[in-house]
């Protein structure tokens, strides 16, 4: 009896761990991938990124500004290009964020750490950049590095 319930209770652990790695697959797109979630998002209308983060389900949640007085926060289908969900808020003090093409260039400096896989890419008020992702071996990477240049500043394998 005891038998039978620690092979239960293994099976059971590795179905769960199984769910959990399929999970974080769901949430992760390869690098090529960037270029059509920036068309998405410029259609969309989106000028400065602060956040752009892969969801389950094939879609993105692009947060940034679509001029100097409208935040948004919009998950779209990549599927589809439709909008999902969108939050907009009228704030004052101007956009900030990364241009498309700083979007561009912290992507490309992570590419040239190993990253073959993003999951999240996100920007603070002072320009540091940090892009979660994965190599090609499947290991955790996070890429930091500063709005507008190409080195890296420091990247973390787990």
């Amino acid at each position: 009896m005891i038998r039978k319930m620690i092979l239960t209770t293994s099976l059971a652990t590795l179905l769960l761990a199984a769910s959990v790695a399929h999970a974080d697959d769901d949430r992760r797109l390869p690098v090529e991938r960037l270029d059509g979630v920036l068309e998405q998002a410029a259609a969309f209308g989106f000028t400065h990124y602060q956040e752009i983060e892969v969801k389950r389900d094939e879609s993105v949640e692009v947060e940034g500004w679509l001029d100097d007085e409208w935040q948004a926060e919009v998950r779209l289908s990549l599927a589809s290009g439709e909008s999902l969900e969108e939050e907009r808020k009228r704030r004052e003090g101007g956009a900030w964020g990364m241009s498309e093409a700083d979007v561009r260039l912290a992507m490309e400096s992570a590419v040239a750490e190993g990253m073959a896989e993003f999951a999240e890419l996100q920007v603070d008020r002072d320009g540091r950049i940090e892009i979660e992702g994965y190599d090609t071996d499947g290991r955790e990477l996070e890429v930091k590095s500063r709005q507008g240049e190409r080195d890296v500043i420091e990247v973390e394998v787990d």
